[in-house]
């Protein structure tokens, strides 16, 4: 079975969740599923560079905004999968678009995998990853090429691509992410549990088995 996950890089619960589908993965039903990470992105507006997270945070909350402070349930959560968010290092909120663009350039478990990389970097370690030099160290880090990879950021390669992909989100029913697509079809929205991603998997498992026959 297909699952696409529908995500973006700084989106806090899509690392969850993430981790939380890698406990799925890990067990017998997660043998058979091939997984492709599409883009979506939380804040579109933002210009290329990027803004410094402080003037971010108050524009959306206020001058009290502490740019240092993990909210409570996402501290919560995630420790529950072996993740411990460092807001303090994360000096600028990034336009994602180019780091879709990268994750867009892999598949297979090297795209899940530059997924997992790509969270530590911008929530662990406080990396800018709307900053092309940043992306592309971070893929060699994961075995790329750098120079490759940054003649390939630099340039209009596979824009167009992800730009229409990111304009599609809304027709596919993807309002909000993390949203996984199974089998093309059937929409599990949030970073859900384990126990709720595997029960879904076997109901649409057998829908698309009823389908196809």
């Amino acid at each position: 079975m297909q699952i696409e996950i529908f995500s973006d890089v700084i989106c806090p619960w899509c690392f969850i969740g993430k981790r939380r589908l890698d406990y799925v993965l890990d067990l017998d039903i997660g043998i058979d599923v091939e997984l492709t990470w599409r883009p979506y992105q939380l804040y579109p507006q933002l210009p290329k560079e990027g803004i410094e997270r402080g003037a971010f945070l108050r524009a959306r909350y206020g001058e009290g905004a502490d740019r240092t402070k993990t909210p409570s349930r996402i501290a919560r959560d995630a420790e529950e999968v072996g993740i411990k968010f460092n807001y303090g290092a994360v000096e600028r909120v990034p336009n994602t678009l180019n780091a879709h663009r990268l994750l867009g350039s892999y598949d297979g478990a090297a795209q899940h995998d530059l997924s997992e990389a790509l969270f530590q970097a911008y929530f662990c370690d406080g990396r800018d990853v709307g900053d092309n030099a940043v992306l592309a160290d971070i893929a060699a880090e994961n075995g790329a090429d750098r120079q490759t990879t940054l003649e390939y950021l630099e340039s209009d390669a596979d824009l167009r691509e992800t730009e229409a992909m990111l304009v599609e989100n809304p027709s596919f029913g993807v309002e909000a992410v993390p949203t996984y697509r199974l089998g093309g079809l059937y929409l599990l929205p949030g970073a859900q549990t384990p126990d709720v991603m595997v029960q879904f998997i076997k109901r649409a498992a057998m829908k698309l088995e009823a389908n196809a026959s």
